[in-house]
């Protein structure tokens, strides 16, 4: 096996030195690229000279684009025969490649690039198929079907990458992977990446590639150094509070928050899009449709923030993410690595921000042990810090604003107003502020001060107005319980968002099978019970009412 100091063409500062198609060169400009990466550098030039090539790669270092720009830069897209395949262990992968190469090859016309792979409609592949792709992009069990079915010809496949074998080997695809190598012709262009080299791997490397050059990315036992790791120690109930200040205070593109179970997706981005910001859930019952779509919403920009679990993240590589938060600690380092890849891809920067309660401190320092680096501890930002970005984003709509178009009519409007009523400008500014937040509180409230509380066992009020700090609650009925899931946080966040309504407002919360308890304040206005009417939980409208049964005993959260 050739060895990098044999390599066809050295490693070059610019794609523009890589003998690259023009086409090619102006979709990599498009998509922000300006140098390539190492082993885009040591293997882009051996691909482009005709040589196999072995990389050994870790995810994020990118290699799709080190395989994708040669393939692309070399394939006739005046013929609408198959001659690349790319072969990947996942769905996700297949089509996170796929993706990849058609944004590559945006500036070649008549190109079709085509994934096939599990869970995905036949009639749309069989229909890609007959009109011609000429790269192909698959799963092994799903090209075996269509060579089974003689829907696909590879025949006169030129170029094939075999892309984590490693991992396509460990999911049990090796004799696959033989067959569809099978099927190919002898003399063909080999790119065989791979995190690690097993035995197997050299193996097929023997039996398939001639001479192949050996290339490498130095793997790193920790996390990206491109990646600013912190973390802030929060308690458990104050999370989503620490999460909206983030938001409202950090800068970043676009954020995936990781969570561990599939129902806690659903729960942290349905309080998040309460809150008014632009978030979407997957896990792994989300069908594949459902979730392509919202990756590529993710990707254009139509939602800033993806709530995941750790299994339905694998293989999510969109360029505008710059922020991971850990929501919820992973138990193990190889996990919050694999996590905060999600950012800093292709040597770009990233932030990762992990949320630690006083109970998990361990698990933070397994996690700095392993990595062998240390998270830098921050503070959760202020009331203070939150109202001070509202304000400064407040200035910036006037600015943005006063350059829109209308601005003219609506000062006379407003000119027209204050000759007629005598009313200073400012003050007609401040109604106009006040109606555009239609009621909502712009300010953050300062934090009351922490206070503790006892129930006595003897106490037998009704819960129905009892008084607790002062002021009195009402228990209301709403129309969600245990079997739609959801827990109290869900409750507090839609009520309290859609209401106005703050923590201190709540009283004691009890989930039943098919309904639930919560205390509000007993006067609540017309205004907000009528909001609160409409107020939906996972999808369900809560039909809020005063409760008249009789008080459950069992008290959660």
């Amino acid at each position: 096996m050739a060895t990098p100091e044999n390599s066809p063409a050295p490693p070059r500062d610019r794609f523009a030195d890589l003998q690259i198609h023009r086409g090619v060169l102006q979709a990599i400009a498009d998509v922000g690229y300006e140098s390539p990466t190492a082993i885009q550098a040591a293997t882009i030039p051996a691909l482009m000279a005709g040589s196999d090539v072995v990389g050994l790669a870790q995810t994020g270092t990118g290699k799709t684009a080190a395989f994708a720009i040669p393939l692309l830069s070399k394939i006739d897209v005046t013929s609408t025969t198959t001659q690349a395949l790319v072969l990947a262990p996942t769905r996700e992968l297949a089509l996170q490649v796929a993706e990849a190469v058609s944004r590559y090859g945006a500036h070649l016309p008549q190109l079709n690039v085509l994934p096939i792979y599990g869970g995905s409609s036949y009639a749309r592949q069989l229909s890609g198929l007959k009109r011609g792709a000429q790269v192909v992009v698959g799963t092994p069990g799903r090209v075996i079907d269509h060579l089974e079915r003689g829907t696909l010809d590879l025949s006169r496949v030129d170029y094939l990458v075999l892309d984590e074998a490693d991992e396509m080997l460990a999911m049990g695809f090796a004799q696959e992977v033989e067959r569809i190598l099978s099927e190919t012709p002898e003399y063909k262009q080999v790119a065989l990446f791979s995190a690690t080299m097993p035995r197997a791997i050299r193996k097929i490397t023997a039996k398939y590639l001639h001479d192949p050059l050996e290339v490498a990315s130095e793997a790193k036992a920790g996390a990206a150094e491109n990646i600013s790791q912190r973390y802030i120690q929060v308690a458990g109930p104050r999370k989503m509070d620490a999460l909206t200040r983030i938001l409202e205070v950090e800068q970043f593109e676009a954020m995936v928050v990781f969570v561990r179970t599939k129902q806690a997706t659903e729960q942290v981005a349905e309080r998040l899009r309460a809150r008014g910001f632009s978030a979407a859930a997957i896990n792994g019952d989300i069908p594949q449709v459902q979730r392509e779509r919202t990756i590529t919403a993710l990707r254009e920009g139509g939602i800033d923030i993806l709530v995941a679990t750790d299994v339905a993240a694998r293989g999510l590589d969109v360029d505008r993410i710059s922020y991971v938060l850990n929501y919820d600690i992973p138990h193990d380092a190889e996990s919050y690595v694999h996590r905060i890849g999600r950012t800093g891809r292709a040597g770009r920067s990233g932030n990762a921000l992990l949320f630690v309660s006083p109970r998990e401190r361990h698990l933070l320092q397994a996690i700095e042990k392993a990595t062998r680096q240390t998270l830098a501890q921050v503070e959760l930002p202020t009331v203070e810090d939150v109202n001070a970005q509202r304000v400064a984003r407040f200035a910036d709509s006037i600015t943005h604003a006063l350059a829109r178009p209308g601005v003219q009519l609506f000062r006379k409007l407003v000119e027209d107003y204050e000759r007629e009523h005598d009313v200073p400008m400012a003050d007609i500014a401040a109604a106009l502020a006040v109606q555009s937040h239609d009621g909502e509180a712009f300010l953050m409230a300062p934090e009351p001060p922490p206070k503790r509380e006892k129930n006595s066992p003897n106490d037998r009020r009704s819960l129905r107005e009892k008084p607790r700090r002062g002021r009195a609650f009402t228990t209301y009925r709403v129309a969600v319980g245990k079997r739609h899931k959801i827990g109290p946080g869900a409750i507090v966040g839609a009520i309290a968002n859609e209401g106005g309504l703050h923590r201190s407002d709540f009283g004691q919360i009890t989930i039943g099978p098919d309904f639930s308890l919560v205390e509000l304040p007993a006067q609540l206005p017309r205004a907000t019970l009528k909001k609160l009417g409409q107020t939906r939980i996972s999808g369900v409208l809560i039909n809020l009412r005063p409760h008249s049964g009789k008080p459950r005993r069992k008290r959660i959260g």
